[in-house]
């Protein structure tokens, strides 16, 4: 969507937005004093002339003031660690032989996509070496006939999605950061994204990807094929994994039609149980065009209004809530007339009270601004709060109206937002500078909140380092075992991405 061209910027202006707080961000170690550095070998020369040797100049960054800050702290400046060392391959060959060198030598190895994730999941803890996937960003082939395209893992989603699209093909991933991040990160969070409704997760769009395991050992599954019923489907365990069974470095995707349609509209609503009326109506009305259902408080939208002076519809009220709605599909004036029915029912049933639908690509560009840049005007009040959960859709915003009266006048603004077609709330509190008792009073309650709805406590963006602890919360203890023998069978000495999705100590 042309909206989305805008991220690469928001991205640049979140980072400005806040480059006051990097120099006051306390290394993780500091900020969570719990974590222990593990048995791990120290940088030295020895190991900085060997990752010399197999790679170029320009692939070896170790400069810390001019190189080594941008990837040692997170984008929301929220996490920081301390690493040394950025290697920068170009190959999955490469991968393969620093995962083997650092394997041998008991080095713990960070990978990095885009570093656009929420959780800390990203950057390393301590001193592990960074591996950053930039360089490894070709477009290998699109095929508009059984549309598939091969991409390396540093590809940025905004690059591939323009390539797509002169082949007539369009990505089944569409995401807010899509101008930074990387599809390598993406498969190893499982990213999901507005389009989740129509296209499914990655689990089902990803056809093959090639994997470097921990000793070096390249694992092919590269596969093309959209049937392949033989023996276990590994690629699976890669996806979602968060860089911690294997450096994921080629993917496949399957890829839909372009639409040659798109319709937007614009909806304000007065409660809560109106907004899941709409929600049915609209899947009901609009079945397989329709693409996304994003809900908007009354709370975001003045934010992104009121922080980077954009203007929201001229709707006659405001309102409690919104919902931006999206229609796919291959014939406009159909499409088109399906929208327009829904809204007059929807104003003449009362379900709504005011809408608007956009009447050409401008419109639904300017409609779409308003979701895609909360996430830049929530960051410009201050230190954000940011909790990716997955609750049944009946409950998706109880837990905002929960954490206000919990939290009362302690942050300058709670807010709720996302895609409330497939039950992913996004919880944003704002403080004027990170505080640990405004954080004591979050965790672990929303967590707890969110599994007594059999909700899950991270909807998109992985455990990461900052939901490590909390797994539990959605996984039976049972379930963590094997995950934890699963990633203790691939990579024994736990050197990738060390501290990360599992609680407790090292090699538990």
């Amino acid at each position: 969507m042309s909206s989305m061209n805008k991220l690469s910027a928001t991205i640049r202006t979140f980072h400005s937005s806040a480059a006051r707080f990097k120099k006051n961000v306390e290394f993780t170690a500091v900020r969570y004093p719990y974590l222990k550095r593990g048995n791990y070998s120290f940088l030295s020369d020895r190991h900085l002339g060997f990752f010399q040797s197999i790679l170029s100049p320009h692939q070896v960054l170790t400069d810390e003031i001019n190189d080594l800050s941008g990837y040692n702290v997170d984008w929301m400046h929220s996490v920081r660690g301390s690493s040394r060392l950025v290697l920068r391959p170009k190959t999955t060959e490469e991968v393969g032989a620093i995962l083997q060198y650092c394997n041998a030598q008991n080095i713990a190895v960070c990978p990095q996509g885009g570093n656009t994730g929420l959780v800390g999941g990203s950057v390393p803890v301590f001193d592990e070496v960074i591996m950053s996937l930039g360089l490894m960003d070709a477009v290998i082939s699109v095929d508009e006939l059984s549309g598939i395209a091969i991409v390396q893992a540093g590809c940025v989603l905004e690059k591939l999605e323009t390539i797509l699209h002169l082949n007539n093909l369009t990505l089944p991933l569409d995401l807010g950061a899509k101008g930074s991040c990387q599809i390598g990160g993406n498969v190893a969070t499982n990213a999901g994204g507005i389009r989740l409704l129509r296209y499914g997760n990655l689990h089902g769009s990803v056809l093959g990807l090639t994997a470097v395991l921990a000793n070096g050992q390249i694992m092919d599954c590269l596969s093309t094929n959209k049937k392949d019923n033989t023996g276990y489907d590994l690629k699976q365990l890669f996806i979602g994994s968060e860089g911690t069974l294997g450096v994921v470095t080629q993917v496949a995707l399957h890829c839909p039609s372009k639409p040659t349609s798109v319709q937007v509209g614009f909806f304000g609503i007065n409660s809560f149980d109106n907004v899941l009326e709409t929600l049915r109506l609209s899947k009901q009305n609009l079945g397989e065009i329709l693409s996304s259902c994003e809900l908007i408080d009354q709370s975001s939208l003045e934010c992104v209004t009121s922080q980077l002076k954009l203007k929201s519809p001229d709707l006659v009220n405001h309102f409690p809530f919104y919902i931006l709605l999206e229609t796919s599909g291959s014939n406009a004036d159909h499409d088109a007339e399906k929208l327009n029915s829904l809204l007059e029912m929807l104003l003449k049933n009362g379900t709504i009270v005011d809408g608007t639908i956009a009447v050409d690509s401008t419109q639904a560009t300017n409609l779409w601004t308003l979701r895609e840049r909360i996430a830049e005007a929530l960051a410009s009040e201050g230190y954000v709060y940011k909790y990716d959960v997955s609750v049944p859709i009946r409950q998706f915003y109880q837990l905002v109206d929960v954490m206000r009266a919990r939290l009362e006048k302690l942050p300058i603004r709670c807010c709720g937002y996302g895609h409330l077609g497939d039950g992913n709330l996004h919880l944003n509190i704002t403080s004027q500078e990170y505080s640990s008792e405004l954080l004591n009073k979050i965790e672990p309650f929303v967590y707890d909140w969110v599994s007594r709805q059999r909700g899950s406590v991270s909807a998109e963006h992985g455990l990461g380092l900052k939901k490590r602890d909390y797994i539990e919360y959605t996984k039976s203890p049972t379930s963590v075992h094997w995950m934890r023998r699963m990633k203790k069978l691939f990579d024994p000495n736990n050197i990738l991405n060390p501290y990360k999705i599992f609680p407790g100590t090292l090699n538990e």
